[in-house]
């Protein structure tokens, strides 16, 4: 049986890229499909959906959250520049409903959060820096994925984060996490951990050739919770 299907921000770069991957797929239905012109229609209007992928902005949240509550649909959600506030909305949703968020859902980037963590316990006392790469249409900065990278390499949130550097700035502080946001062009997404240490340094890198792979990820990661059980979930969990 097909997992009826709604897509909220259908019309964006990724919105539109889920759509096609959805309707190509063999075990989903796409039965509605939402943007900012006619979010509010989520409300009461929309038909009762099994799944709901949402690549849209944190303004559509509360639509999107009725609408959950309302028919206890699963929720993939990938909006990103979302705060405490509205991550503490979807963590809420997962009491009923069975919920993922992630700020990047390629397979990918889960494995450099992972090698991050991993080198930032080896290379204790190293230097940090995080810089990411994004298209020059891009609306949020740091991107989600750089602040997972960040929690990754400083789970306790003990670090100072500078966001970019300006002026006579001194020494660099033992126990600071630089932070660089880069726009330009057509770029789908590059991020770096960079640790410097005494005449050496380590730098991983991902880099995505197009949007394609979010979206693969995101599609995969639907059709594992739509058999996970109720509650919040993270893109590894389900994936790993």
């Amino acid at each position: 049986m097909l997992a009826s299907t709604i897509v909220v921000g259908a019309r964006g770069r990724m919105g539109s890229l889920v759509c096609a991957t959805v309707e190509a797929d063999d075990a989903l239905e796409l039965v509605g499909t939402y943007d900012a012109c006619d979010i509010a229609d989520l409300d009461e209007d929309a038909p009762v959906a099994d799944l709901v992928i949402d690549f849209s902005s944190p303004t559509a949240l509360p639509h999107v959250a009725s609408y959950v509550r309302r028919t206890g649909a699963a929720l993939v959600s990938g909006t990103t520049g979302m705060g405490e506030d509205e991550l503490g909305v979807m963590r809420s949703l997962g009491e009923k409903s069975r919920v993922v968020w992630s700020s990047n859902y390629s397979l990918g980037v889960a494995v450099l959060r992972r090698i991050a963590a991993e080198a930032a316990r080896a290379l204790e006392g190293w230097d940090v820096e995080i810089v990411e790469t994004h298209h020059n249409q891009k609306a949020d900065a740091p991107s989600g994925t750089a602040k997972a990278l960040l929690a990754a390499v400083d789970p306790q949130g003990t670090c100072d984060v500078s966001h970019g550097r300006e002026g006579i700035v001194g020494a660099r502080p033992q126990r600071e996490i630089g932070m660089h946001a880069l726009r330009g062009g057509t770029v789908a997404g590059t991020h770096e951990v960079h640790f410097f240490g005494t005449d050496e340094e380590v730098c991983l890198t991902h880099r995505a050739a197009s949007r394609q792979i979010f979206v693969a990820g995101a599609v995969a990661c639907a059709k594992r919770l739509l058999d996970a059980p109720v509650g919040f979930h993270t893109f590894d969990d389900l994936m790993f």
